[in-house]
């Protein structure tokens, strides 16, 4: 029996739908279900009886504890967060709540409950490589090892969970493991990330907004690639390590978004807004943009094994046909009172075929 967190989100929902494939032991799914958290990307797994989900929130301590002390897991893989830079600016007080009152409330709940506790037990923390700061765009990859300079809300965050996970491992002796992950992307991704919202932007025939001069370079991993990454480090990291999950396909935003419009004029030939990179336009700069992330994941190829296995060019098609496929998803997704928020700050509209 494992404890997932935040695992009706992105990468945490691909974890779940990967460990029921591979795995034969339960699985315990906590999900506050916020506006990301979505039972529909569940849908594969709806009718496994080894998956159970539990609605609660991270920060309610008793409830945490006396789901650790009912289903006695011997491990917790720890996704659940607030994660997207631009909200964070606008709102950030919902990612101090979560990412650190919440980690804390679960680290304490863990701390609680650990006297009965198997000894294989190990607490497996989902972290970011934006706890490492902007990186100038000709330095070379950094390791694990590198000093933390969080330049946004978000980032600030998720340095203030790491440290806190890092701070119970030496205190508390709490077996621990970090993982550092570079930009994801695939198919259930909510559409306020890049992708996806340029994704259904072109299909909607909307601009395609790309912050300043679309240059800031970030590292593209499919989320099937992470997941599999993230199994490998709850099976065999180790204890008080933390290793970078990056797959060395590095591009600018601006390159990114228009690989996306020529997949789109490829795959919607009929489409009346062709050629999509006509929709693209530049926009105000982003508070505290940072230029570049850049991981060296050396350290995981080396002691686990891992390299991923799906090109940036397949995986994009791949996720481009998904949404393509699954249009109804995405109009759900959007639905509610998240659509003001898209509205206010990218001028979303609807969502067409």
């Amino acid at each position: 029996m494992i404890v997932v967190t935040g695992g009706a989100g992105f990468i945490g929902s691909e974890f779940v739908r990967q460990w029921l494939a591979t795995e034969s032991s339960e699985l315990v799914n906590i999900d506050k279900l916020t506006y990301s958290g979505n039972l529909e990307n569940l849908a594969s797994v709806s009718g496994n009886s080894r998956h159970h989900f539990v609605q609660a929130d991270i920060v309610e301590q008793s409830v945490i504890e006396q789901l650790l002390h009912e289903r006695q897991p011997r491990a917790i893989v720890h996704f659940a967060a607030e994660s997207h830079v631009d909200r964070s600016i606008h709102a950030p007080a919902d990612f101090i709540q979560t990412n650190i009152c919440g980690t804390f409330r679960l680290l304490e709940a863990v701390r609680a409950w650990r006297g009965t506790a198997s000894r294989e037990f190990r607490f497996v923390h989902i972290s970011t490589d934006e706890v490492f700061g902007s990186l100038p765009l000709k330095a070379a990859q950094i390791s694990e090892a590198a000093a933390y300079a969080p330049g946004n809300p978000y980032a600030a965050s998720k340095a203030a969970a790491d440290h806190l996970v890092r701070a119970y491992i030496r205190t508390y002796d709490l077996p621990a493991v970090i993982v550092h992950c570079c930009n994801n992307y695939g198919p259930f991704q909510f559409p306020e990330k890049l992708i996806p919202l340029m994704i259904a932007r072109g299909l909607a025939g909307e601009s395609m907004p790309i912050y300043g001069d679309g240059l800031h370079e970030r590292d593209w991993l499919h989320v099937s690639d992470a997941a599999r990454a993230i199994g490998l480090v709850l099976a065999r990291g180790r204890i008080g390590e933390s290793y970078n999950i990056a797959a060395g396909h590095a591009c600018s935003n601006l390159q990114m978004v228009c690989m996306l419009c020529d997949l789109l004029d490829e795959l919607r030939p009929q489409s009346p807004y062709r050629p999509h990179r006509q929709l693209i336009t530049h926009v105000a700069e982003r508070p505290g943009h940072d230029r570049r992330y850049a991981l060296n994941a050396d350290k995981i190829a080396q002691e686990l094994g891992w390299r991923p296995q799906i090109s940036l060019r397949e995986g994009l098609r791949q996720t481009v046909e998904w949404y393509l496929g699954n249009q109804a998803w995405l109009e759900n997704v959007v639905s509610g009172r998240y659509r003001q928020w898209i509205a206010d700050n990218y001028g979303w509209r609807n969502i067409r075929s």
